[in-house]
Order: C-alpha cells, then sequence, then structure tokens
C-alpha cells in the first residue's frame, strides 16, 4: 500500500443515480488508486432513464469550494465535467489560471437522455475561456460538432473538426470515437497533439448497453493516469482499456440505461 495516492480533482455535477458525473470520477479515481477530491457544480436529480431537474449553485460558491481543495490539498491533476453555465465556467476558468497540473476538459454538453447540461450561452465562455487551459478536451462527436461548428460525417470530417479545436488552444484534444460507426469490432478515438499530429487509437468495440457515464469515467481515468506520471499517449490508452474492461462487467441498475463497471478489478478483496 502506498504511503500517499495522487490527489485527483473533479469539478462538475452531481449525478443522484451514482453512473456520471462526480460520482463516476470519484470511482473511477479509485480504481486506478488515486485519491479523489470534489468540487460541485451542480445537482441533478437523475437516474438511469434520464435527468429530471438541476439545481446549480452560484458560480461564488464553486469558487469558494475550489480555493478551499486548491490551497490544501495537493493536487497532482484535475478534470472538469458538467458547467452548466457561463457564470460558472468563468469562475472556474479564474481559479485554474495558474495551475501547476495537468487539466482534461470534458465537455458536457447534453445527457443521454438529451437533457441540456451546457446552457447554449455557457459554450462561447466555455471555448474563450477553459479550453485554453486545458491540456485535453474530450469531446464526443456531438460535442465536437458544437465546439468547432462542423459536421463530423467521417474520417475527414473528423480531421477538419481536430484542426478547428486545436486552434482554440488546449495541449490536445481527443474526440471520441463512440458516436461513429464501428469498422470489424473496432472504434476509433482521434488524438489531436498542438503540433497537428493526430495519433487514430483503435479499441475494440464492447456491445453492451452499460454505457451511461462512459464519458465521465474514460476523462477521469486519463486524469488519474496523467496524476501517476504516465505520458499522455499512455494515459489515454490505459483509460481506454480500463474503460473497455468496466463496460464488460457492467450489470442492470435501475430500469433505464446503466453504468459501466467502475469497480471492476477491485472486488477480489478476501472474503468478498
Amino acid at each position: 500500500m502506498n504511503a500517499s495516492l495522487p490527489c485527483v480533482l473533479t469539478i462538475a455535477g452531481s449525478d443522484s443515480s451514482g453512473g456520471a458525473g462526480v460520482q463516476a470520477d470519484l470511482k473511477a479515481f479509485c480504481a486506478h488508486g488515486c485519491y479523489g477530491a470534489s468540487v460541485i457544480t451542480a445537482l441533478t436529480a437523475q437516474n438511469t432513464r434520464g435527468v429530471t431537474d438541476i439545481f446549480a449553485p452560484p458560480a461564488a460558491f464553486v469558487g469558494r469550494q475550489l480555493e478551499a481543495v486548491l490551497t490544501d490539498l495537493d493536487v497532482k491533476a484535475a478534470k472538469t465535467g458538467m458547467l452548466f453555465d457561463a457564470a460558472i465556467v468563468e469562475r472556474v476558468a479564474e481559479s485554474l489560471a495558474g495551475k501547476r497540473f495537468p487539466l482534461v476538459l470534458d465537455p458536457v454538453c447534453v445527457s443521454k437522455s438529451g437533457h441540456d447540461l451546457l446552457k447554449p450561452e455557457a459554450v462561447d465562455a466555455l471555448k474563450r475561456m477553459l479550453v485554453p487551459l486545458a491540456d485535453l478536451v474530450t469531446p464526443n462527436r456531438p460535442e465536437a460538432e458544437r465546439l468547432s461548428g462542423l459536421t463530423i460525417e467521417d474520417d475527414s470530417g473528423v480531421r477538419r473538426a481536430m484542426e478547428a479545436l486545436l486552434a482554440l488552444g488546449p495541449g490536445a484534444v481527443l474526440i471520441k470515437g463512440g458516436h461513429m460507426p464501428s469498422r470489424n469490432g473496432q472504434l476509433t478515438d482521434w488524438l489531436g497533439l498542438a503540433d497537428g499530429t493526430i495519433l487514430p487509437l483503435t479499441t475494440p468495440r464492447v456491445d453492451t448497453v452499460h454505457t451511461h457515464g462512459t464519458g465521465c469515467t474514460l476523462s477521469a481515468s486519463i486524469a488519474s493516469r496523467l496524476a501517476l506520471g504516465e505520458g499522455l499517449e499512455k494515459a489515454v490508452r490505459t483509460a481506454q482499456a480500463y474503460l473497455r474492461a468496466a463496460l464488460a462487467s457492467g450489470f442492470p441498475v435501475g430500469a433505464g440505461v446503466s453504468p459501466p463497471n467502475h469497480l471492476v478489478g477491485l472486488s477480489a478483496w478476501p472474503g468478498n
């Protein structure tokens, strides 16, 4: 047992069903051997069938949570998820402006059930203020289209959107392939680097219905691997492998779309 575990911070919304958001992030941090801290940007009334209501605290209170964590804990990496409105985006960006740790930005815009998790007027603030601070931005196909203003239909569309997103100033962009057609049972996550290099990272597609919170889980896993000292490409590949195992071992939770099994590999304690 390590005497000290690297601290990873999630700045995101709460999912009352435990499958996505802060709850998924903290489980993923634990699975990778990291200590999790959290800043809550919104409370959702949510289950496996969808989001029924959202309550967001004042941006100033989000800022106070960040100040409390960053002035005390030795954060080794952070990730953002649901940020909800422009005021919260701006306050988070102000708090992270002088950060000395890698930041993974998961630009959560819409829930799987179609509920807006980022107000339309907040998209511009996200692009102007937070994307340039990110070491990695991890949009899925719809999020990449919203942020780039381009339509993605094929590999060339991915490349055009990647160029547009990299032009916003992040260290790197990972356009996730879960919303794209698979090829021979494989999906591709596209990793674009600041120098223009684009790496297609293929991984077997897992045939499962347990997909609630997969984006949160992947970005939290990448942040964990960065906190553990892995380079970016290796961190992404390790996170892909973890998510694949979590998806493959998912189990029914509730009456709707269940999450992956975040604790895959951690259930072998003596007596279990």
